[in-house]
């Protein structure tokens, strides 16, 4: 069976756009730029650099006062439009988003309607954002409170879900009156470009979002440019460190979501299949390199070898292959780098006592060429396995089994880190009490991600980050608050 392989004519072609200028190389390296599934090149990049950061920041700002003066109105109607083209234009993103990283095409109608109800929804804020008065006592006084933007906002997207996470940023921090350089991932870097491009074509303002494609020489330049009043970074903790090291020399403020172990919990009076077809969903979105996926599955001991027989079962019939193949489920992952840390994990899990269920090992035949992984089921895990409390950002599960909720919610809690958490059962008691127990900041209760839409706030707890996107906690991201007081005392004299 051949794969289909990228065409570089039909990618798109400007990794550094910066006001109305699309630029087709940058001022820094050449990146050969991988797909993942056949371990070819798709073209070679010229990256970024800091020079372009400079000349970004400078546009950036230089288009701050227009975009923040503007009617909430035009705003609004600004974002609706591009909304419209997003549902109008979805399917332009599909080639972009397999030769970027391995995405299975059949998501990315998907990627475009979410990308649309984000502008939607955040288009509805523009007219909306309002301040208040404050009761005042002792002397005279009117006061009030006004909320602004902060002025130019550096966006750092990962590579797993690039487009996704760009608009989930911009949509926020344009409605709140920023304007923005992005930074484009060197390993994912094609439907972020489509997503710049595309917004000049609607109409947005040149400078309101420019674009930086490259590597980490390129975020730190970011973070570090006196002209950036805020950054947000989505990636890793151990990138997150070096980021919030490099913000306290200019005292910046920085928005992180992070990385996560989240927590899947089957207790026996569940719906056994439908948590068995959701707990498999944590290896195969974004191809298992999916932050908020449940990969810790929590067993209660009755019905665990019933549990494991079904996970078994439905892993043996997920199609791993072409991700342009419409009926592929499960793509490669993003590099060979990738790909072999994920099975020295499983290699790991293997010694500290875990049984291997299903897959396990790299897939070989029409998949040798690229970074493939079967759907890999590991069970009998220990809680204090290394791979228990580690993010292994591929296509595998983890099983424990345990005997009482306060020991379920014990485990799921273990972990540094705290993004999301899953709970399946039929008992409405226990599903308040639960989730009320698990420390991560959004709890699913017999579901896998359906939350995750724009009007719903996202963010974790502890090492899986702070701050929120998405609904008005994440417009609240980008605004700072303002008091004014005014003396309404008489003229003395």
């Amino acid at each position: 069976m051949a794969f289909w392989k990228p065409d570089a004519a039909t990618l798109p072609q400007y990794p550094v756009i910066i006001g109305d200028k699309l630029e087709t190389r940058g001022s820094g390296d050449t990146f050969a730029h991988i797909y993942p599934a056949t371990g070819t090149i798709t073209r070679e990049i010229m990256l970024a650099n800091a020079t372009d950061v400079d000349r970004a920041v400078a546009v950036a700002r230089a288009a701050l006062p227009a975009w923040k003066a503007m009617p909430g109105d035009k705003r609004r109607n600004l974002f609706f439009k591009l909304a419209q083209v997003f549902e109008e234009r979805s399917a332009e993103f599909a080639l972009s988003l397999v030769a970027e990283n391995g995405s299975v095409s059949m998501v990315a109608p998907y990627m475009g309607y979410d990308a649309a109800q984000k502008f939607r929804y955040f288009g509805g804020w523009c007219d909306k954002i309002h301040g208040r008065t404050v009761p005042m006592w002792g002397a005279p006084a009117h006061d009030y409170v006004s909320f602004e933007p902060f002025g130019v906002i550096g966006v750092i997207v990962p590579w797993n879900g690039p487009l996704f996470a760009a608009t989930m940023v911009l949509a926020p921090a344009l409605a709140a009156g920023n304007t923005v350089v992005l930074k484009a991932p060197e390993l994912a870097p094609y439907s972020v470009m489509k997503l710049v491009e595309m917004m000049l074509e609607v109409g947005f303002p040149p400078g309101v979002v420019n674009l930086v494609t490259g590597g980490a020489d390129v975020g730190e330049a970011m973070v570090a440019h006196p002209g950036v009043d805020k950054i947000e970074f989505i990636g890793s903790g151990a990138t997150a460190q070096k980021v919030l090291v490099n913000a306290a020399q200019s005292l910046k403020p920085v928005g992180l979501e992070l990385g996560g172990k989240s927590a899947v919990v089957v207790f026996d009076d569940a719906d056994l299949l439908l948590a068995a077809k959701k707990g498999i969903s944590g290896a195969v979105s974004s191809n298992g390199q999916g932050c908020i996926n449940g990969t810790r599955l929590l067993v209660q001991r009755g019905v665990y070898d019933h549990y494991l027989e079904m996970l078994a079962a439905i892993a043996g019939q997920i199609k791993v292959g072409d991700p342009y193949d419409a009926q592929t489920n499960l793509g490669p992952v993003i590099t060979q780098a990738a790909l072999s840390r994920i099975t020295g994990m499983i290699e790991g899990a293997k010694a500290e006592g875990g049984r291997v269920i299903a897959g396990g090992e790299r897939l070989g035949g029409d998949c040798a060429d690229g970074f493939f992984l079967p759907v890999t089921v590991i069970a009998d895990i220990s809680s204090d396995a290394h791979i228990s409390h580690s993010e292994v950002f591929g296509p595998v599960l983890v099983v424990t089994p345990f005997d009482t909720e306060e020991e379920a919610i014990e485990l799921a809690n273990s972990t540094e880190y705290g993004l999301g958490a899953y709970v399946h059962t039929n008992n409405l008691r226990r599903a308040h009490h639960v989730a009320g127990q698990l420390e991560a900041g959004m709890i699913h209760v017999n579901g896998a991600g359906e939350a995750m839409q724009p009007n719903a706030p996202f963010g974790g707890f502890r090492k899986s980050g702070h701050g929120r996107l998405g609904g008005i906690e994440g417009l609240q991201e980008f605004l700072q608050p303002k008091n004014i007081w005014i003396s309404l005392a008489a003229a003395e004299g």
